[in-house]
């Protein structure tokens, strides 16, 4: 029997969904991963999925004035610490999907034929750093169970069994696990990928 996807990281079940079911708002969650608790990041593309009409949708972003859609974002409550560069950011993440992908975020990892090959594709991606873009491949292989050749290389050390990140928590006990995990490296100076 198949386990059911789940990306239970906000406290909102029908936003953990969402995250399961539509490929642009887990590529937004984790775009929005930084410098906020991870609940509040991933929380985001719901809260903008219910300020859009209840669509989120790259092609209505992209076509709308990017200063209008950063309005949008710094609505009250704000999708995030710093609303207005990550709106920003966002919406220039819906226009690079309509310009490349025809607006929609699973094409960068369907039918993908390599981890070093979807490992390039998410660096294209605006905001996607080197870390950002290996989470995200951790993600996907971990939570949603696509897993191309050569995933765990590309995305190390993020693919490994250490609790490190949003790909590995699965429920409240390994969301404290990474949090402690996050606290120590950070006492410690280190990074998530030392």
């Amino acid at each position: 029997m198949a386990t059911k996807a789940s990306i239970p990281i906000t406290n909102t079940p029908e936003a953990n969904q969402l995250l399961v079911d539509e490929p642009l708002a887990l590529l937004l969650g984790m775009l929005l991963d930084q410098q906020v608790p991870m609940e509040w990041a991933f929380l985001g593309p719901f809260t903008l999925k219910e300020r859009l009409g209840d669509r989120l949708d790259a092609h209505a972003i992209a076509a709308m004035d990017r200063e209008d859609f950063v309005a949008v974002c710094c609505e009250k409550p704000a999708i995030h610490r710093f609303p207005a560069s990550m709106g920003r950011r966002i919406w220039d993440v819906c226009a690079f999907l309509v310009e490349r992908y025809d607006g929609n975020a699973a094409k960068l990892w369907f039918r993908v034929g390599s981890g070093d090959e979807l490992y390039r594709r998410l660096r294209e991606v605006p905001g996607y750093g080197d870390e950002k873009a290996k989470i995200f491949m951790a993600i996907l292989a971990k939570r949603l169970g696509k897993k191309p050749s050569g995933w765990e290389d590309a995305a190390a050390p993020f693919s490994d069994a250490q609790p490190r990140s949003v790909a590995d928590v699965a429920d409240a006990e390994t969301l404290a696990r990474v949090r402690e995990w996050k606290k120590a490296k950070k006492a410690a100076k280190k990074t998530k990928q030392d």
